[in-house]
């Protein structure tokens, strides 16, 4: 990331399937929520990363994901979740296993308060960030909810709002500032400070809606800006429904080639007198088909491209059109060779013979 002057990493520390992340005021979070023993950051992980990355120049916001995304709590705290693991999936989150915190508990509000007093005293460290999630949340989670029972947004939403204040206001009791997924923004309609960072992961016009209630936006398209689509659909389909998902491609399909990176404007349709809103972006990269095996070659060099949109802008500042892609090619491949040097598995982009041919390789 220091190579290409990306200077912020979004750490998606806990997620449904696991909580990786020792708390040593709850260690049943991971003693219980992560794959294994061994899989789990300790607090002295958590420093090294941090520090290591401020070494380099790079500040990293911590993800703790919730409401949704919470269900590796339930293997230690049941009380806290509503519709964990509930089938059909479908009905009730994104991804299997289902469970989301409850929405009126106070005993999930205790909850928060002991992990957050844990952990952020010690991320404020090293980065002035932190992210409360806010992605996914599907209402119907909430009609098995006994603090709720009812999907109805009208009902849920003043208590999204509790449940978000009260978040953020712990996060700012640190001193820290909070970050979210659009969300919690676009769909909830929640009021929250202006000094939040709202990501935008869904459409360009996502951003537009954003920079116009006031808010700052981190852009990440996930239809140019994520690194793991095209890999094919993790989930495994039954015989009789097999067809239905043929041939297998994930939700965000097809793969997302670096020109495809590169052609992302950050400011489409944003007006100038709101540009300023748009703080930055980020290239996203979940990890349900990736680990350190095939990590780099998923990252890299196409996050370089992504990095000098961001850095020099989308559009030429002389032509005004977009930056051509026949300027960056050979810039990029020769980028990817110096990845390579310092020990990164950085894919090629194209064969040698296009990078000591000229225009051969030109459609």
């Amino acid at each position: 990331m220091a190579f290409t002057k990306m200077n912020r990493l979004h750490w998606h520390i806990t997620d449904a399937q696991s909580w990786p992340l020792v708390i040593p005021t709850l260690p049943e979070l991971s003693d219980a929520g992560a794959y294994a023993p061994g899989l789990v950051y300790s607090p002295g992980d958590l420093a090294d990363v941090l520090q290591y990355g401020k070494t380099l120049g790079v500040e990293t916001a911590i993800e703790i994901d919730m409401p949704g995304h919470t269900s590796s709590i339930w293997f230690s705290h049941p009380e806290l979740i509503t519709a964990f693991n509930t089938q059909p999936y479908e009905t009730n989150c994104a991804e299997p296993p289902c469970g989301s915190l409850k929405l009126n508990s106070t005993e999930v509000y205790s909850f928060l308060d002991t992990m957050l007093d844990d952990l952020l005293p010690r991320v404020g460290q090293y980065s002035p960030y932190f992210h409360s999630g806010g992605d996914e949340v599907n209402v119907n989670a909430y009609l098995l909810d006994e603090t709720v029972q009812s999907n109805d947004t009208a009902v849920l939403q003043p208590l999204m709002q509790r449940f978000i204040d009260h978040v953020h206001g712990k996060i700012r009791e640190y001193g820290l500032t909070p970050l979210v997924w659009e969300e919690m923004l676009l769909t909830w309609n929640l009021s929250m400070g202006h000094d939040v960072l709202v990501n935008c992961w869904l459409s360009d016009e996502s951003v537009v809606e954003t920079v116009e209630k006031g808010h700052k936006a981190i852009v990440g398209n996930y239809n140019n800006w994520y690194l793991d689509c095209g890999q094919g659909q993790w989930l495994n389909a039954y015989r009789n429904v097999s067809d239905q998902y043929y041939p297998w491609n994930d939700y965000c399909s097809p793969r997302k080639s670096w020109r495809l990176v590169y052609s992302l404007d950050p400011l489409n349709e944003i007006p100038e007198n709101s540009t300023h809103l748009v703080v930055g972006g980020e290239v996203h990269l979940w990890a349900e088909q990736i680990d350190p095996v095939n990590f780099d070659k998923q990252a890299w060099p196409r996050a370089a491209a992504a990095a000098e949109v961001l850095w020099s802008g989308a559009k030429d500042p002389v032509t005004g059109q977009n930056r051509s892609q026949i300027d960056a090619a050979p810039r990029l491949s020769e980028f990817r060779e110096r990845l390579v040097a310092r020990g990164v598995m950085a894919e090629p982009i194209q064969m040698p013979f296009c990078t000591q041919n000229g225009t051969q390789c030109y459609l």
